[in-house]
């Protein structure tokens, strides 16, 4: 072993065998599930344009992390690919909802156009999420990590932060260039709005939540069976 392998730090990760991944990844999906619901409408706050998803998207990639920082990549990486699954079930469920023969009276007829209206545009947000989602989550886990795998269990916070701001561009660029037709947005200004306030709000709320997400770190480690008590 040459100094320069002894020197390097020693990066820890948990095996899934507890259930704490199994609720981290049930509450990752429904997160996706719910914000690509609340993504179908258009929402203005005084000069800032969003969508109705702002408010939970980020606790995607707040989970995102602390699955990443825990598992491991290859254990990311799953999570992403199951939550893009069940997402696309959920399209699906929609479509065949609103496709399925309901009542001729006029109460069912009106909740068959509110229905339309409001789960109508999903497939095509959930598109957008989930492209966003697939190429942002795999970004930010793939930073995160790769800084873990150089630095060892120290400067958490710089992890979480680099990873977000990486993650959180690649998403909102690529969900914004497709949701913004949806929702009703046609001119390039309001568009730069809208990807401009998406990033910068999330990435904010993220940074705000780095003593959160650490601490929530910190209690899936000390509780994991096959990772242990590490310093970081």
């Amino acid at each position: 072993m040459t100094d320069t392998q002894a020197l390097k730090p020693s990066a820890r990760f948990a095996s899934i065998g507890s259930p704490y991944f199994g609720i981290m990844l049930a509450a990752l999906a429904v997160v996706l599930i719910l914000s690509n619901i609340g993504a179908s409408k258009g929402v203005v706050i005084g000069p800032f344009i969003t969508d109705g998803g702002f408010f939970l998207f980020p606790l995607a990639y707040i989970l995102g992390d602390v699955i990443s920082e825990v598992y491991g990549f290859r254990v990311a990486r799953k999570a992403i690919i199951t939550t893009f699954l069940l997402s696309v079930f959920a399209s699906l469920c929609y479509w065949i909802i609103i496709a399925l023969p309901g009542f001729d009276d006029d109460f069912s007829t009106a909740k068959q156009s509110a229905l339309e209206l409001a789960l109508g545009p999903v497939p095509l947000i959930v598109l957008a999420s989930l492209l966003g989602f697939v190429v942002g989550q795999t970004l930010n886990s793939l930073v995160l990590v790769r800084m873990k795998e150089r630095f060892g269990e120290g400067r958490l916070w710089a992890r979480l932060m680099g990873s977000t701001g990486v993650g959180e561009f690649a998403d909102t660029l690529i969900f914004c260039s497709i949701a913004a037709p949806v929702i009703g947005i046609t001119d390039f200004p309001t568009f730069t709005n809208y990807v401009l306030v998406g990033f910068v709000y999330k990435t904010l709320v993220e940074f705000a939540f780095v003593p959160v997400t650490s601490m929530a770190i910190g209690w899936v480690k000390r509780r994991e069976p096959s990772y242990g008590v590490a310093p970081f």
